[in-house]
């Protein structure tokens, strides 16, 4: 099977063959043809999504080890974490939803966020390396299915969910493990918004 050339890209109006480069920050490629705007770069900088992405591991360890919930009910307080909360629907016999939880909220998170670090470190420093090309290929190529298996905002819903549905008949409250799983969420969410996966690809496809 040959490999797909990401660098290639067609003009979407007078379909002219470009190869796609590294660009600097705010800068939009034009068709050298008819002028019409190929791809643009992300708004932030490789070093911009670094410190979005440092800060988003910051978060990520807390995140899931403190309580993201606090049940008071006749005078019993309970907590529950993230991985408290997979590992209880697994053991209620619900292990498909218990093991999907633990993908999507702990582990997918976890493997997407060390992977763009990686590839944003071999970028900046280990290009010149042919072992760490290679490995930065592999990662782009998984980054697609981890980006689908991360599902930080269905579980941000579904705290705000259970608090509403369980506020007539305890008091809930959030701990600091909410706090700290919604800036992960956010920075992910940030993170991902700058990152482009073609945009990656060219910083590759140039050495």
């Amino acid at each position: 099977m040959e490999a797909i050339d990401h660098s290639i890209s067609l003009c979407r109006s007078c379909d002219l063959v470009i190869r796609k480069r590294a660009l600097p920050t705010g800068v939009r490629a034009l068709c050298p043809r008819c002028h019409t705007p190929i791809y643009d770069t992300p708004y932030c900088s490789i070093n911009g999504m670094l410190a979005l992405c440092l800060t988003a591991i910051f978060f990520f360890a807390p995140a899931n080890l403190y309580p993201v919930l606090a049940l008071e009910f006749l005078g019993s307080l309970r907590t529950t974490t993230v991985i408290d909360g997979a590992l209880a629907v697994y053991n209620q016999g619900y292990w498909v939803v218990g093991f999907a939880v633990l993908i999507s909220a702990v582990i997918a998170p976890g493997f997407l966020l060390l992977s763009i670090l990686s590839q944003i470190l071999i970028i900046k420093y280990g290009l010149k390396s042919l072992v760490l090309k290679k490995v930065l290929k592999q990662l782009l190529k998984l980054q697609g299915l981890l980006t689908q298996l991360t599902m930080l905002e269905i579980y941000v819903i579904s705290f705000l969910v259970a608090a509403f549905n369980l506020a007539d008949f305890a008091t809930v409250s959030f701990g600091f493990g909410t706090f700290c799983f919604t800036m992960l969420f956010i920075m992910t969410l940030f993170l991902m918004r700058e990152y482009d996966l073609e945009h990656m690809w060219s910083f590759l496809d140039e050495q």
